[in-house]
Parts: structure tokens; sequence; C-alpha cells
């Protein structure tokens, strides 16, 4: 018996150093390597903070970039997404009123061009990217009310275009509050 509970006792100390102590402290110091400090990216204009790089804003103002929308009216407290399936009527419902408030603000894009990701909302609630695609269905509507060139703004939405990780894992994505505080520093 002793042949065995001694070399058992020893591997749960030594698991317990592990798991408790080291990891913890490897995962803390790889957080404060990262931007923010392990305290999340936080975005700031002019010396204030006007959101977190990793949570999605509602921006309202037809004159900027609109991004998903969220099941928790992007409160970071509350993470989610609606749990509802693509058969539920009050989706659909949802979904159906997303697209009508879209058409009215975007006209002359055809519902089928409308992206996906800007009348559904992500997992979380909170997604604070889209795709360079439902970024340049919106150009038209913002270079009218903000008198710009479209050319400018595709070059923008070009520019805070973010590739692949390594070229391979993940998707073309544009962080919408990013993108629209490179907005505001346009000329009008």
């Amino acid at each position: 018996m002793k042949t065995y509970i001694i070399p058992s006792l020893k591997l749960t100390g030594l698991l317990i150093l592990i798991c408790s102590a080291l990891y913890p402290l490897l995962i803390a110091g790889i957080a404060k390597a990262a931007p923010g400090g392990g305290k999340g990216e936080t975005l700031e204009v002019n010396g204030k903070v006007v959101g977190y790089a990793a949570i999605g804003q509602n921006f309202t103002d037809e004159a900027y970039f609109i991004g998903r929308p969220s099941a928790v009216d992007y409160n970071a407290a509350g993470s989610c997404g609606s749990n509802k399936g693509a058969s539920n009527p009050d989706y659909l419902a949802s979904v159906q009123a997303r697209i009508d408030t879209f058409l009215v603000h975007n006209p002359g894009v055809d519902r089928s061009q409308i992206p996906a990701e800007l009348v559904t909302a992500s997992g979380s609630g909170l997604d604070p990217d889209i795709t360079p695609a439902a970024a340049k269905i919106q150009i038209k509507r913002i270079a009218k009310l903000r008198h710009l060139e479209e050319a400018d703004l595709l070059k923008l939405v070009e520019k805070q275009t973010e590739k692949p990780l390594l070229g391979l894992f993940g998707v073309e994505k544009i962080n919408v509050l990013k993108l629209n505080i490179e907005l505001n520093k346009l000329k009008q």
C-alpha cells in the first residue's frame, strides 16, 4: 500500500503546484505582454477612452459604419446569443426588421446584397468586427452624408482590413470602432 500512496501524494502535490500556481502565473505573464496589459485594448480619442477593441459598439448615427447587431444590447456583462433557431418566428421577425431598417438607410442596395452579419447577432452578442463586404456596402451612404468621395472611404476600409493570422487562420475583418475613429479623422 505504501508503494502506491507515497507516489500518488507526490504526484498530487506536483499537479496542485502546476495547476494552481505555475499555470496561472504563466497565463498572467502572457496577458501582461498583450495589448492593454491583460486589461483589454482600450481605444482613445484625444486622451479619452471611447471603447474597447474587443467589444462591439452600437452606432446609431447614419454617418458611421454599423457593426453586427447584439442580442444583449451590447452589454458586456451579459454576453450571449439569442439562442433562437433559424426557424423561430421571433428570430425571423427580428432579422426581417433589421433587413428593412438597413434597406431604408441604404437606398439602392438590394436585399440579396446585404451581408448576413449586418442583420444577425453573433454568438457572443458583442462581436466588434465585420467583413470588408459589410463595410463596403455602407460606403455609399456614409460618403453622401459626410460629403466624402467613395474612393477615399474605400481606401480607408482597405487600410483598416485585418488579414487572417499568418495568412491562414481566420477571415479578413474590420474592427468597426477603429474604422469609425479613423473615419472621423477624414476631412469633410
